[in-house]
């Protein structure tokens, strides 16, 4: 893969995906792309890249596609999800007592061991939710990992990362050498495909987002456009769960951290117009 090559696919991924990648991240690219190289009958990269400046747009969306898939587990770092057993749920059976709803975003649902692992979680609040309206939507920009998703199949490796026994047990039942998760978790799940630069107004607000694990990707005007765009989303009194590696500190002031709970965030109700949603302070809030 010639320089050249590289700062072309560097560009396109940015733009396309918000992919932000080093100078020095040309292994990862050609591990990730040699694969679907070889598979679309190609030398290699620099036919790829001839082939994407071309016009293929087929190929253009699996190369972003290759590059923006990422890993994920169930239950993965714990903390989050304690966060949602032991306060966001809570705290929304309060608050929605009176309309008995509530709706959750996993904006980077990849192949769906979040999103399930949410669904698992209202499911055990039992009797304490019957009657509720409860409304989790995934979204990822891969339709391959979304299909996946869909179709709730899981190896026996990735069944065993993160995910309980008793849960297994009670939600998983095994097909062949694979385990599926049961119709009744699987329909409590939405999938939609979703660009987190483009426009989401359209999926309406939220009580509770879960965006983790894809901030860390972009660059910092790309991160402020998007936290914007997340506030418009979200109730007033809703919950933000970011991954360990990101914040809102130092970035925006549209959410405030949690007290005392590690990756939790509120809308910050109390903040400079600058920063409110709709009046971007920086040229990538403007495009975002």
């Amino acid at each position: 893969m010639t320089p050249l090559d590289y700062e072309y696919l560097r560009k396109i991924l940015k733009e396309r995906s918000g992919l932000d990648l080093a100078a020095d991240k040309q292994y990862l690219v050609e591990s990730r792309l040699l694969p679907l190289a070889r598979k679309a009958s190609l030398s290699g990269i620099g036919d790829l890249v001839q082939k994407m400046k071309n016009g293929a747009e087929a190929l253009t969306v699996d190369v972003v596609e290759a590059m923006t898939t990422n890993e994920t587990f169930f239950f993965r770092d714990k903390v989050p999800f304690d966060h949602l057993r032991e306060t966001m749920i809570p705290a929304l059976l309060q608050a929605r007592a009176a309309r008995r709803s509530m709706r959750i975003w996993c904006a980077a649902g990849s192949t769906g061991q979040e999103p399930y692992s949410i669904a698992m979680c209202l499911k055990e609040y039992g009797a304490a939710l019957a009657g509720w309206r409860t409304e989790i939507i995934a979204t990822d920009l891969s339709s391959e990992v979304l299909e996946k998703s869909r179709a709730g199949l899981y190896s026996q490796f990735e069944v065993q990362r993160g995910l309980p026994i008793q849960l297994l047990v009670k939600y998983f039942k095994q097909v062949g050498e694979l385990w599926q998760i049961s119709p009744d978790i699987r329909s409590m799940v939405q999938h939609r495909q979703l660009n987190l630069l483009q426009d989401f107004a359209h999926l309406g607000t939220f009580d509770v987002i879960f965006c983790r694990n894809v901030l860390i990707y972009f660059d910092q005007d790309t991160k402020i456009g998007v936290f914007a765009r997340l506030a418009k989303q979200m109730e007033g009194d809703g919950f933000l769960a970011l991954g360990a590696a990101e914040t809102v500190v130092g970035l925006t002031d549209v959410f405030k951290p949690y007290p005392e709970k590690r990756g939790l965030y509120r809308p910050n109700l109390v903040r400079s117009p600058s920063l409110v949603p709709g009046m971007p302070s920086s040229k990538a809030a403007a495009r975002a």
